[in-house]
C-alpha cells in the first residue's frame, strides 16, 4: 500500500467543478486570486466555469521537493490592492493551513477555497471540494 495519494487529470477536474457548485452556492465573486504555482490551475478553471476575468496571482513557497518550510515572504501583495468579501483566494491543497493563515492576514475580507484540504488545514478553508487524509498527494502535474 502506498501512502500517497494520486490524484488523476479527471478526478482533479470533476473536484475542481464541484468546488464551483459550492462556491456559488457560498455567493457571488468577482475576483480570483490564486496561489502560485498550486493554486494557478484550479484558478484557471474556476475563472472559467464562474466568469470571473479579474485574476490576480501571489507568490509563496511552502515546500520545496516534500520538506515543509516556514513562510518567509509573500510577494505580488502590493500589486493586488484593496481586496474585499467578493474575492476568492485559491489553492489546490490547504495542508497545514499555513498559507492561508498567512494570507489571512494581508486578506481578511476575502474567501479562502481550496480544492483539497487535511484535517489540520481544514479549519483554515471557507469553502473546499474535498477532505484528504494526512498523505502525500501527488497531482497530475506532478507525475512524471
Amino acid at each position: 500500500m502506498s501512502d500517497k495519494i494520486y490524484i488523476e487529470w479527471s478526478d482533479f477536474h470533476q473536484d475542481v467543478k464541484f468546488l464551483c457548485q459550492k462556491i456559488k452556492e457560498s455567493g457571488s465573486y468577482n475576483r480570483i486570486i490564486a496561489v502560485s504555482r498550486g493554486g494557478m490551475i484550479p484558478a484557471g478553471i474556476i475563472s472559467y466555469e464562474l466568469s470571473i476575468r479579474n485574476t490576480n496571482v501571489i507568490n509563496m513557497v511552502t515546500y520545496v521537493g516534500n520538506k515543509h518550510l516556514e513562510i518567509s515572504e509573500v510577494e505580488g501583495v502590493d500589486v493586488i490592492g484593496d481586496v474585499d468579501e467578493k474575492t476568492l483566494i485559491i489553492d489546490d491543497l490547504t495542508d497545514s493551513g499555513q498559507t492561508f493563515r498567512v494570507l489571512r492576514k494581508y486578506f481578511s475580507k476575502a474567501k479562502f477555497v481550496s480544492v483539497y484540504a487535511k484535517k489540520e488545514g481544514e479549519p483554515e478553508v471557507d469553502i473546499v471540494a474535498r477532505k484528504l487524509p494526512n498523505n502525500w498527494v501527488v497531482f497530475p502535474w506532478d507525475v512524471d
